[in-house]
């Protein structure tokens, strides 16, 4: 595959560096305010990989479907557009593929997650909250994929209806806690507290490696396909 890369930071490099392992070309990078970041530039990629900013995720993806590419994102902070961009995908027959996180790891959490939700949905003795710790340099809190785990939580305990990132004395709200660090590549742990004792499950990204490959494993996966995808379509979960 010829790929465009949009955003060429560390997730980007990392990428690149997967790509080129899979006999993939990467014909352009593009960062921020890019003067090659053109239709006509786009248009000699296969497909574009894009990990940029929740400012400029949205017209990126507009700007490629211009061209005619298919897109994998996973920018995060976006989703205010999700149901615009849902709808553009479907009625011009454009190709797209979204994660919230593109480690199998995560998304094996993502699994683990919704089950034991669905089992403590019975025992209201349980409070829950989801605390989420990244590096510094992250631009949007909470994470996309503390946000997932927090929707499929919501979707499955009846007695959560949203979530919000502060601390909060209203028990239908879920607690999302967003900490930054140095050096963080990613964790997440879900709590269920009660009087007696604590249920707790974690997920502790090693470095950015595994979301690199994940991408790159989407951008093939997407090739020769029309419509709108995630990782359960790539992972059969």
């Amino acid at each position: 595959m010829k790929i465009a890369l949009i955003g060429y930071g560390k997730m980007g490099k990392e990428i690149e560096e997967i790509a080129i392992q899979r006999k993939h070309e990467i014909i352009y990078k593009f960062d921020v305010n890019d003067s090659n970041f053109t239709i006509d530039n786009l248009k000699k990629a296969d497909i574009a990989i894009e990990f940029s900013t929740p400012n400029s995720a949205y017209q990126n993806y507009m700007k490629c479907f211009e061209a005619n590419i298919p897109v994998v994102s996973g920018t995060t902070g976006w989703l205010n557009h999700k149901e615009e961009l849902q709808n553009y995908v479907k009625a011009n027959n454009k190709s797209f593929f979204y994660a919230s996180n593109f480690s199998l790891g995560v998304n094996i959490f993502f699994k683990m997650n919704e089950f034991l939700a669905k089992i403590m949905n019975r025992y209201s003795s349980y409070n829950i909250d989801i605390t989420e710790t990244h590096h510094i340099q992250k631009k949007d809190a909470p994470s996309g994929t503390a946000i997932t785990l927090a929707e499929d939580i919501i979707n499955n305990i009846e007695r959560k209806n949203s979530w919000i990132n502060e601390e909060t004395k209203d028990t239908d709200k879920l607690y999302i806690n967003s900490l930054r660090k140095v050096n963080v590549p990613g964790t997440h742990t879900i709590k269920y507290k009660s009087d007696v004792d604590i249920i707790e499950i974690t997920h502790e990204a090693k470095n950015r490696k595994g979301f690199a490959e994940g991408a790159v494993l989407a951008a093939e996966f997407l090739i020769g396909k029309k419509g709108i995808y995630n990782m359960n379509d790539l992972l059969n979960l």
